[in-house]
């Protein structure tokens, strides 16, 4: 039993009430109830009747709603849940091991003991559960990474003279904030092209309009100089009114506001200050320019969707307001390799809502969400007003979110690539590489190669080039897989590497130079594949090793035993990098491939479609997807396609 929560009691007080108490407790708290589970474990480390002891602990747990902490062994906090029922939701972990996913076959191996809370509502539950997520950092919970310091913009508009500030810690003090940013970088950014438009302070200088001379800032036009009295306070406040509105999203109503502005200010001939509104304008309409993309989604609305891949979750949130797209934001998500695409999305909002600012009255979504009845009255609660929660199938709706989708994955792909590119220290880690792996040289050229296959079909190979420690994309290949039929990722990977090394030793500088290094996704089976088909000349002057992902463990010739680097190993994060972006560049290869595919065996099937006329389809839409979208009269537009042959094609994709 735990004795002494207290650090626990601010954390729970406004979500628990003393009458809950029904679970008998050494130390009991004065607002929850609780109770711990423990487990014996053997000398191998893993839990012994660990089944029948929590098949009958869980009996007596009640059936409320409420939160669970699951520990491990160091008393350390690895997963934390909401529950309707804690007796089933609890229960249901405990079921049958071989039939849980496999995350949860993996927490049930480390769990030690189990804490429960009792709340009045399954809302408290959700917000307890985001409270201790925020705290604890379980291991197990899906995160979004960096939440706890999400920069906004902060607004002291009570402020005689308001400043504009940048904060991570958002209050109650009658400031206006605005956010949350994905990165301080996006937050920087939109300071910078504000301060353009609305020149406002970010000093922390006493106003009185004493000083003698303004500060750069003045002379850069991005602050009106209220410290040496340059401007009046009505006019300075103006302009920050003016700026809650952009951030609002109301861009509509400040450029009539400065419109008014200007033609007062010619009409009374002060044709400088109507000058300084009209580049204003002209500004500001060159931002909702760039920032803007036509919508037919009419409203306040925010758009969420992501892409995941086996290693990374990048989430994209568009921010629509009156009708357009006025901004966005993008945010990682960790530990969601055996999450659900529903599960993904339901973490996500919880957490992102649960520190934003402003939250609209409709949000739009790639994947439904599991408790959603529940979000939305917690989303109600906080809003202040009704919130719908939606994951629409057609219409302009539907198109936004497949955008955010698009944008997503686009986003993950860049960011992967940059982070790839911008690694510190690249000579360090090939010079370790050099070192662990005893290789001649330095490894100035390494080649990564991976195959992608749907059970042998449409298989294709990749290959990757670094050069000095970073990716060289103009050098990259790809391979359609031609001699070999069927499930053979031994005999494809031949192939590849047979038609790339039958190029020989091209001249230095160019694409096919021989590389110092060649990196193999895979394990000792894949690399001895390799190297059966290199000659005794390609295997004196290139190293070959591979790498397998379940353990990270390298395999080279001539050693039976595979080597194995520490996590924090450098040489070993330059290898994960090759390996990790050759799966990338070989799936989305066999993706683009599949993609074709299906479009060619759709078209082919619809009656009066031949070779010329898919291809003016393909070409006018663009993508499968397109064309399905597109409505018959729009798909009647094409050159050479008829109304009847439109109304086919519909009813057969």
């Amino acid at each position: 039993m735990l004795a002494g929560c207290s650090s626990k009691e601010k954390l729970l007080k406004p979500f628990l009430q003393p009458e809950q108490i029904s679970v008998k407790t050494e130390t009991p708290l004065d607002c929850l109830s609780y109770y711990v589970m423990q487990f014996c474990y053997n000398d191998n480390g893993m839990n012994t009747n660990k089944l029948e002891d929590l098949k009958a602990g869980v009996k007596n747990y009640p059936e409320s709603p409420g939160v669970y902490l699951m520990k491990d062994r160091q008393n350390n906090i690895i997963y934390v849940g909401k529950a309707s029922s804690l007796r089933n939701r609890v229960g249901s972990y405990f079921t049958s091991f071989q039939s849980q996913g496999k995350k949860t076959q993996q927490l049930l191996e480390h769990i030690d003991e189990i804490e429960y809370f009792v709340t009045n509502t399954e809302e408290e539950a959700l917000v307890l559960e985001l409270n201790f997520i925020k705290q604890y950092r379980p291991h197990y919970n899906i995160a979004l990474k960096d939440d706890k310091s999400f920069p906004y913009i902060k607004i002291d508009v009570n402020s005689q003279w308001p400043r504009v500030s940048i904060t991570r810690r958002p209050e109650t003090d009658g400031a206006r904030y605005f956010g949350p940013y994905g990165s301080g970088v996006s937050i920087r950014r939109t300071i910078k092209i504000i301060k353009k438009i609305f020149p406002f302070r970010s000093c922390r200088d006493v106003i009185d309009g004493k000083k003698v001379r303004p500060c750069l800032e003045y002379d850069m036009g991005r602050c009106l100089g209220p410290c040496c009295g340059r401007v009046t306070r009505e006019e300075y406040r103006s302009v920050i009114e003016k700026l809650v509105l952009f951030l609002e999203g109301r861009h509509n109503a400040v450029i009539k506001e400065l419109e008014r502005e200007m033609k007062q200010a010619a009409a009374r001939e002060a044709f400088e200050k109507a000058a300084l509104v009209r580049d204003q304008i002209a500004n500001l309409n060159k931002v909702l320019t760039y920032q803007e993309m036509a919508t037919r989604v009419k409203g306040d609305r925010d758009a969420i969707a992501f892409y995941r891949d086996e290693k990374d979750t990048f989430v994209q949130v568009f921010f629509v307001r009156s009708g357009k797209i006025t901004g966005r934001e993008g945010y990682f998500l960790a530990h969601t390799r055996y999450e659900t695409d529903s599960q993904v999305m339901t973490s996500f909002v919880k957490q992102f809502y649960s520190s934003a600012m402003v939250i609209p009255p409709v949000i739009l979504l790639q994947y439904p969400i599991e408790d959603r009845d529940v979000i939305k009255n917690w989303l109600k609660e906080k809003a202040r007003h009704a919130v719908t929660v939606t994951v629409p199938a057609q219409g302009p709706k539907r198109e936004l979110v497949d955008m955010v989708a698009k944008n997503a994955r686009q986003g993950l792909e860049s960011i992967r690539f940059k982070l790839i590119r911008d690694d510190a220290d690249q000579s360090g880690a090939l010079e370790e590489l050099k070192t662990q792996l005893n290789l001649k040289n330095v490894p100035a050229r390494i080649e990564g190669y991976d195959i992608s296959n749907l059970s042998g079909k449409m298989a294709v190979g990749s290959m990757v080039v670094f050069e000095n420690g970073k990716p060289s994309p103009s050098r990259y290949r790809r391979f359609r897989i031609k001699a070999v039929e069927g499930p053979d990722d031994y005999g494809m990977l031949r192939e590849v590497i047979n038609r790339r090394f039958k190029r020989g030793d091209s001249a230095s500088g160019s694409d096919w130079v021989l590389p110092d290094l060649v990196l193999i996704d895979g394990g000792k089976g894949q690399l001895g594949a390799v190297l059966g088909i290199i000659s005794d000349e390609i295997a004196g002057r290139v190293a070959f090793m591979s790498l397998a992902k379940e353990n990270e463990e390298i395999f080279v010739p001539g050693r039976n035993q595979p080597i194995s680097l520490t996590k924090d190993n450098s040489a070993l994060h330059l290898l994960q990098r090759v390996r990790d972006e050759a799966h990338r560049f070989a799936v989305s290869y066999h993706r683009n491939i599949r993609s074709k595919k299906s479009i060619e065996s759709l078209l082919d099937e619809v009656e009066g479609i031949g070779p010329k006329r898919k291809k003016v389809l393909i070409k006018h839409f663009g993508s499968m997807e397109n064309i399905r979208k597109a409505t018959v009269e729009q798909i009647a537009q094409v050159d050479g396609i008829t109304p009847v042959l439109a109304q086919r094609i519909k009813e057969r994709i």
